[in-house]
């Protein structure tokens, strides 16, 4: 959420900055916000205008009183200014809910040194690492797994109903395998501290990170209780700290989560591709951070070093983008993309977006630190990225690692997680 304060002291460069994302209507936006916001500073200035005139004219009553004298007129004209404070303080309260509603559906300010662009096409290429596999023979993750009897997406559509997968044999091992070298190598080598937080959340917390009020439809939700499940670690994780002020000796703070992750995913193209790319449930490692405003885009920068060394531990060939002011999410400052090479699909795909919000998360969850003693209280900025998404990373290694006897070999960094395992071969046919 964007603080108020920069849309009335700097409304024309805000409206400049949102133009960049591209669409229509953000700066009737902005000045719906601010109109909504001058008649409510207008409502409460009269309203404290009429209490300290009220509070003068009730000493004129105890004096004229205490004197036998009448004060009839004076009541009247209290009563009158009583009957117009009630409706003041009514319409200051709808009019405050309605500014806070206009507020939370603004984007985010894209960083200054964001690319303008309309979308994935305009993103410019950072670095790349490692190089294409040379390979006998290529197939796609879904072929490879059936093969090896990793993954069963058809029990999965007779128990849930499409877009969900059943990991098999030496596929669960796989998956489980993933998830513990992921969450040691980031708590032990990189300084998080890992969370395991609850998968039902709700709704204020929905709101803190910005998935509510607009991707409602992308949620799940259990009506009965009003709650939702997580879409991903970042919306408990970053709630931990909502509505709390922090210590500055607290900062930075860095989180690391493991959660299944669910989303409908309603009218997202791509989710009839085959295969693990995109499903209702898939498991995810998140990285978040709470940090100074001064220290934000130094974190990122070691945010997404940290997601990249996932990806070189395992050996696998990647890129890092990124995102145009057209392509970023609503809520981002600034987005790196880390895309991996997909044999299979012949293409690099998306397996890790690392963003800073800086304090946009943190106003709509009212996270703030106490910079010095005696300071007022700031927002924190808020971070987070995925290192990784378990099912594209776990596709990676299938197409990247395929080998020409139909076997998948195992990365190094991933064998102790597996019993030394080195391949996952074809199942051995019966004799006879």
């Amino acid at each position: 959420m964007l603080d108020i304060r920069l849309l009335r002291e700097n409304a024309d460069s805000v409206k400049a900055r949102l133009a960049t994302r591209g669409g229509s209507g953000l700066d009737a936006e902005v000045d719906a916000v601010l109109a909504c916001d001058t008649e409510r500073r207008a409502a409460e200035t009269r309203l404290q205008t009429l209490q300290a005139d009220r509070n003068r004219l009730s000493k004129e009553i105890g004096r004229l009183r205490a004197q036998g004298q009448d004060s009839s007129a004076i009541e009247a004209q209290v009563k009158a200014q009583a009957a117009e404070m009630q409706e003041l303080s009514q319409a200051s309260a709808i009019l405050e809910e309605t500014q806070r509603e206009r507020l939370l559906a603004l984007p985010n300010l894209p960083q200054q040194s964001v690319p303008a662009g309309r979308g994935e096409e305009d993103n410019p290429l950072i670095r790349t690492w490692g190089e294409k596999p040379v390979l006998a023979k290529t197939e796609d993750h879904v072929a490879i797994g059936q093969r090896l009897q990793l993954f069963d997406f058809e029990r999965a559509a007779k128990l849930s109903g499409s877009g969900f997968v059943c990991y098999t044999g030496k596929g669960a091992r796989l998956e489980r395998a993933l998830i513990n070298f992921l969450l040691d190598l980031h708590t032990r080598e990189h300084g998080y501290t890992e969370i395991s937080p609850p998968l039902v959340v709700r709704p204020e917390a929905l709101t803190g990170t910005s998935q509510l009020p607009k991707f409602e439809e992308q949620l799940y939700r259990i009506e009965r209780d009003d709650l939702y499940l997580v879409p991903t670690a970042e919306v408990p994780v970053t709630n931990l700290h909502r509505e709390e002020i922090l210590p500055a000796a607290s900062l930075p703070l860095r989180y690391v989560s493991y959660t299944p992750c669910f989303r409908r995913e309603a009218g997202s193209a791509g989710l009839g591709t085959r295969g693990l790319i995109r499903l209702h449930q898939f498991d995810k490692v998140e990285l978040v951070k709470f940090v100074a405003p001064e220290t934000s885009y130094a974190e990122l920068e070691t945010l997404v070093a940290d997601a990249e060394k996932v990806l070189q531990g395992l050996g696998l060939h990647y890129r890092v983008v990124t995102l145009c002011t057209g392509d970023m999410s609503a809520t981002s400052a600034k987005t790196y993309d880390l895309e991996v090479w997909l044999p299979g699909q012949n293409a690099f795909r998306e397996i890790s977006s690392c963003s800073n919000f800086e304090d946009y998360q943190a106003r709509r969850a009212k996270i703030r630190y106490r910079p010095a003693a005696g300071d007022k209280p700031r927002a924190v900025h808020t971070l987070n990225g995925s290192a990784l998404a378990v099912g594209r990373t776990l596709v990676a290694i299938l197409e990247q690692y395929q080998d020409a006897d139909g076997s998948v070999v195992i990365p190094p960094a991933l064998r102790p997680y597996v019993g030394g395992t080195e391949r996952v071969s074809p199942p051995q046919k019966p004799n006879g």
